[in-house]
């Protein structure tokens, strides 16, 4: 575990070291003050000498104000070095997870990964702090108090030295009934954030429908699960705090009766009752702190497992230290299965054979879960084949670096996503080093120019999270731009006119045409209009090629696609 979690705490593993070394000096510091204050009550007041309580009063304050120099110290690089560490950690996990590929995603639902992000490595930065800090003060509190209270009577130690088995046992209990419960407070944790991430995206569904009451009570229902899983775990903590302070209580009532008696028979003096009670508290208030850090360590360890589940997680896609460039736009697919479950016996595509030439565009239709969108996602490697290969510019996906590849394939997916920033930001993700003049160009060839400009602040206009304040078709115009600015050599269409009007579906696959001449182009479609001009049509059904041919050739032949063709043709008469 350590192993694991030390690189995240580059740059700040000196606050990390500066903490526990000024918090050593701190108790080293503050051990001495009971035992000056026994000295005073013993030597100074006893024999009325006011110089020797001065002088032990007066360093007495020294070292207190040290020993608050030092624990303030303390606070602050635990403080620091814990907040870096958390910093560092959470970076770690999110730099996991843009290595992903779309199958480990699959693994792990999105509320559950917002959850270990925040709420688990919150939990884990915290209890980082306490053991550099806390965990560290502690034991050599106990250690020190323990010595000095030895060394003023060791007979009367004995009455603590009982309690400590009976404190580490009932930890232990404690620990092991806690944990289980936590894990599944944490588990709850995540429905409820799935819930809340699925309500907020679906919002204008939720009002249109008019279904707030039932989103109440689905809401309710998880908030309720989470309420009942963490007073399951609570309930086992709780017993921590009453017993400490039971076994605290009966430590010092014994310590007085049995130290009172000594007192009065004349074995101890009255400033080394005072003392030793001062140092049996420190005992015990450090054995407290220790079971809160082991108890915190209980709660962390639930979430550290959940933080490591997304660190072990091995992206399936390996990628590969090549300088290998796509050399051209051809494809060509080889036998290729594909199971989005990884079974031979459970395929979403099934002997996939097709040949693309470099610049030819290639229009696929066929029905809804033909496959028609996982077909392509095998050419940029967003998912890899069970069975057979891949072939872009005559070599295989797997020979390029993921890198080299996908930067000679740009895809508007299904799902058109914008991010949080100006209409600009969003379209130089294509290209960075796009100059103004190719964002126009851009712009103006997927039809989105004009309304870009009819916007006050135009490309400067700052668009919501997820491009809100535009519409679906805007939205898509812009993902399309975006993917042109990339200058491909292959480009991928999933669906990404199906918000805009026929004659602007026409305008775009014409600008296409014009300004990507040699660029393999391949368009998925639900309308026959959008690929009827492809140099050739793919038709998928379940998961296999179908038929392939031109629009002609397939109304002739194919039945799927007259059928398709025919009740659309329906459609618009």
């Amino acid at each position: 575990m350590f192993k694991k979690l030390a690189p995240c705490l580059k740059g700040y593993g000196k606050y990390a070291l500066l903490a526990p070394i000024t918090i050593i000096f701190e108790v080293l510091l503050e051990i001495r003050i009971p035992f000056y204050m026994s000295k005073i009550i013993d030597v100074g007041i006893a024999n009325q000498d006011v110089g020797y309580i001065a002088r032990l009063g007066l360093l007495m304050v020294a070292v207190a104000l040290l020993s608050l120099l030092c624990g303030s110290l303390s606070a602050f690089f635990a403080a620091k070095g814990a907040m870096g560490f958390g910093k560092g950690l959470r970076g770690a996990v999110f730099h996991k997870i843009q290595s992903f590929s779309f199958a480990n995603i699959d693994k792990f639902n999105t509320a559950s990964l917002i959850t270990r992000l925040t709420t688990d490595i919150n939990n884990t930065q915290h209890t980082f702090m306490m053991l550099i800090r806390s965990f560290v003060r502690s034991p050599i509190m106990l250690i020190s108090a323990t010595i000095m209270a030895a060394s003023i009577n060791k007979s009367l130690a004995v009455v603590f030295l009982v309690a400590i088995p009976v404190l580490g046992t009932a930890l232990i209990v404690i620990m092991l009934m806690a944990f289980p419960r936590f894990r599944k407070m944490l588990t709850c944790y995540d429905r409820m954030n799935g819930r809340v991430q699925e309500n907020l995206i679906g919002i204008r569904v939720v009002k249109a429908f008019v279904r707030e009451d039932y989103e109440n009570e689905k809401f309710d229902k998880e908030a309720d699960a989470l309420r009942a899983a963490q007073l399951s775990a609570e309930r086992v903590l709780i017993c921590n705090m009453p017993l400490m302070q039971l076994v605290i209580y009966a430590c010092i009532i014994s310590i007085l009766w049995f130290g009172g008696n000594m007192v009065l028979s004349g074995t101890m003096a009255n400033g080394q009752l005072i003392s030793f009670i001062s140092y049996v508290t420190q005992i015990l208030v450090s054995l407290m702190m220790i079971s809160m850090v082991f108890v915190s360590l209980v709660m962390t360890r639930a979430s550290v497992t959940r933080i490591f589940e997304v660190l072990d997680e091995e992206p399936d896609i390996a990628d590969r230290q090549t300088d290998l460039t796509v050399r051209d736009g051809s494809i060509e697919f080889r036998d290729v299965s594909f199971s989005y479950a990884n079974d031979p016996e459970n395929l979403n595509l099934e002997n996939i054979n097709l040949s693309i030439a470099p610049g030819e565009t290639v229009g696929i239709i066929g029905g809804t879960g033909s496959a028609k969108s996982t077909l392509v996602q095998m050419i940029p490697r967003l998912y890899d084949c069970l069975s057979g290969a891949v072939y872009v510019g005559g070599e295989d996906v797997r020979s390029y670096s993921l890198e080299g590849l996908r930067d000679a394939v740009s895809m508007v997916l299904q799902k058109n996503l914008l991010f949080s920033g100006t209409i600009l930001e969003n379209l130089k993700w294509g290209n960075e080093a796009a100059t103004m003049d190719e964002v126009i160009a851009a712009c103006k060839a997927a039809s989105a120019h004009d309304f870009i400009t009819s916007f006050p602040n135009g490309y400067d206009t700052f668009l919501g999270q997820g491009g809100v304040n535009v519409s679906g078709g805007q939205k898509q115009r812009l993902c399309i731009a975006r993917a042109l600015l990339k200058k491909p050599k292959i480009i991928i269409l999933d669906d990404s006119t199906s918000a805009v009007d026929t004659a602007t579906d026409a305008a775009i696959r014409k600008a296409l045409r014009e300004e990507l001449a040699g660029t393999t182009t391949i368009i998925i479609a639900q309308r026959i209009s959008s690929v009827s001009d492809a140099d050739k049509i793919v038709v998928m059904d379940d998961g296999r090629i179908d038929a392939v041919g031109t629009h002609d050739e397939l109304l002739a032949t194919n039945e799927i696609y007259r059928e398709v063709y025919e009740s659309q043709k329906k459609g618009v008469a």
